[in-house]
């Protein structure tokens, strides 16, 4: 028990003097899921706007098979990527393997489910009467759409902030498709696994507190944005 507290002051004591390499994983760790979760809104905002503001037939399918994914293992995200970027893969000449690059993309994969679905949450969360209201005060259908959108401003972007949580959180993509590579591609999650395989709790429980303060930031503006909405 001793040798533990030892090791979570000295953790601590890195994190206050800004230790150059817990800095450097964390900085990258966020730049990656930044990154991802940026590249993922772009797509699925729209796709979750099409999907809602459009009857078609079998929607209701999509909708679960979307919502299914959202659990899917990180580890089978990660193997689908590699096998695509590897030398082997119709993108190996892309040389993505073991780069910052390929953490993006796995991260991209994983969240996109959950962003698709939880923007068709959001929107179907919005009163069917606002888009009445503006119709009848004369808004085109498109001006309309973007009156329910900005009424459900507040749950996107809640799905947006624990799409990045998911993002931060995972390792199975990134061990698999980043390498970790110190001083390139190693992110929290992976340095944390690394560094408690070799018995280096102090660094690991100093990426740990730093993981965990994340996740709670995320938590409290999500909970935020949820209570305005």
């Amino acid at each position: 028990m001793q040798e533990l507290w030892e090791a979570l002051v000295q953790a601590v004591s890195l994190i206050a003097r800004l230790d150059g390499e817990v800095i450097e994983i964390s900085l990258r760790s966020l730049y990656v899921s930044a990154a991802a979760i940026l590249i993922a809104a772009v797509i699925c905002v729209p796709i979750g706007g099409i999907i809602h503001f459009h009857d078609f037939k079998g929607k209701r399918v999509l909708i679960n098979v979307i919502q299914t994914f959202y659990s899917i293992p990180t580890v089978v995200v990660g193997l689908f990527v590699f096998l695509f970027i590897s030398r082997a893969g119709p993108l190996g000449g892309l040389e993505l393997l073991f780069t910052p690059a390929a953490i993006v993309i796995g991260q991209v994969i994983l969240i996109l489910p959950v962003l698709t679905g939880m923007t068709i949450a959001a929107l179907n969360g919005v009163d069917r009467a606002v888009k009445d209201t503006a119709l009848s005060l004369g808004a085109s259908g498109s001006q309309a759409i973007w009156t329910i959108i900005g009424e459900a401003r507040f749950a996107v972007v809640g799905a947006l902030i624990l799409g990045f949580g998911r993002a931060i959180s995972e390792v199975g993509a990134a061990m698999m498709l980043g390498g970790n590579i110190r001083g390139y591609t190693r992110v929290l999650t992976t340095a944390i696994s690394l560094e408690t395989q070799r018995g280096d709790l102090v660094l690991s429980l100093a990426l740990g507190i730093i993981l965990i303060g994340i996740a709670m930031v995320i938590s409290v503006i999500v909970n935020i944005l949820l209570q305005r909405y």
